[in-house]
């Protein structure tokens, strides 16, 4: 069982319909003792990276999601849940959870597209993905599938981190982290026959992880 992280920045119901279409087995849940007992954890967000701190704090979640890293819990952050993974986030001057080196910058609306025109913020759209790594979560996808993001601040961990990148207005991280611990900037699950494909194998990484233990 995958437990999706419950608390009020996230993007819960989206991602609990992919995995019921996957037919992975799931629960939203806050509460520590079912989170640890998960195979993995996805760790959702949307919206503003202080207030997705704010109630992490508040509800002891930050420190279950620590703990869960230093216990080899796999754990999938997505979007504003893969920002405040790193150390710092521009956003709202915000201390974030420091479990992977690095921060989150805004996306300068100076920086223009390979035509020329300058960029929208907020990103919004399909992007496709440079493996600067290899990615057990990318297997059996191919290299021109594209992926969907929305947001206006992108991440920047420790370059040893960086496992893919994509470009608007500049290259930017995509995918960092490392095995049984990553992180996305896209949506996954809105991002058709490629993210179902990429939170499958996601799955297929925590069932195999508990039954190596």
């Amino acid at each position: 069982m995958l437990a999706i992280l419950k608390y009020k920045a996230g993007n819960q119901t989206s991602v609990r319909r992919a995995l019921d279409h996957l037919g992975i087995p799931c629960a939203i849940t806050a509460d520590p003792d079912e989170i640890m007992a998960a195979q993995g954890i996805i760790f959702p967000g949307v919206g503003a990276a202080g207030q997705a701190m704010d109630e992490l704090v508040a509800t002891g979640l930050d420190t279950v999601l620590k703990n869960a890293v230093e216990a080899g819990k796999p754990l999938l952050g997505i979007c504003v849940g893969c920002q405040i993974m790193l150390d710092y986030s521009q956003e709202n001057d915000t201390k974030a959870l420091g479990i992977i080196p690095g921060q989150c910058n805004l996306f300068n609306p100076a920086w223009e597209e390979e035509d020329g025109t300058p960029i929208r913020v907020p990103h919004m759209g399909w992007n496709r993905l440079t493996l600067r790594k290899t990615c057990e979560l990318m297997r059996g996808i191919e290299s021109d599938a594209e992926f969907y993001f929305v947001h206006s601040y992108y991440p920047a961990p420790d370059p040893e981190y960086v496992i893919a990148t994509t470009h608007y207005g500049h290259e930017f991280c995509a995918i960092h982290g490392g095995p049984g611990l990553w992180a996305v900037q896209f949506h996954p699950e809105k991002s058709g026959r490629p993210g179902l494909k990429f939170l499958q194998n996601f799955h297929v990484y925590c069932r195999e992880a508990a039954h190596a233990e």
